[in-house]
């Protein structure tokens, strides 16, 4: 069971900034626009999928793949209906991969088994959005970070 809660952080004063609990004990404060202390609670929607789907990926890249990925990042840009209860109605989602000689088809069937098996936060939110996923591949330059035959057989 998932299990959040969240509390008034100043009862008797107008602001409404909330500090939300996670079932695991992590703190975060939630505001408005206003207030500005935090990020708005549907903000926390577009970063639990992109968080959701990245640890799917990043795991599927490098236990499944082997792929040698020296950074990773999900850009996810959500537009909302206009009226209430303003759902996600599209979803942009970017996925750049840096490493070396990453394959191209691994990072496509990761992305793949995380939007129609594993992300639960993506499954949710596909109930009220159309996705739409685009990928990026950074080949990584960084000398030292190379194999020892690659960097040898350059000189």
């Amino acid at each position: 069971m998932i299990t959040a809660k969240v509390e008034l952080t100043q009862p008797l004063k107008q602001q409404r900034q909330f500090v939300a609990q996670t079932g695991s004990g992590h703190n975060l404060l939630l505001d408005d626009t206003a207030g500005g202390t935090g990020p708005k609670p549907i903000e926390l929607v577009s970063a639990a999928l992109a968080g959701c789907t990245a640890f799917d990926v990043i795991t599927i890249l490098r236990q499944k793949h082997h792929q040698k990925i020296t950074g990773y990042e999900v850009r996810v840009e959500a537009d909302q209906a206009d009226r209430p209860p303003q759902v996600f109605t599209a979803v942009r989602i970017h996925h750049v991969v840096t490493g070396f000689e990453i394959d191209v088809a691994a990072v496509e069937e990761a992305i793949r088994l995380s939007e129609e098996k594993y992300c639960s936060g993506g499954a949710m939110v596909q109930k009220s959005a159309v996705f739409h996923t685009t990928s990026e591949i950074v080949e990584d330059k960084t000398e030292w970070m190379k194999p020892v035959a690659a960097v040898g057989a350059q000189r």
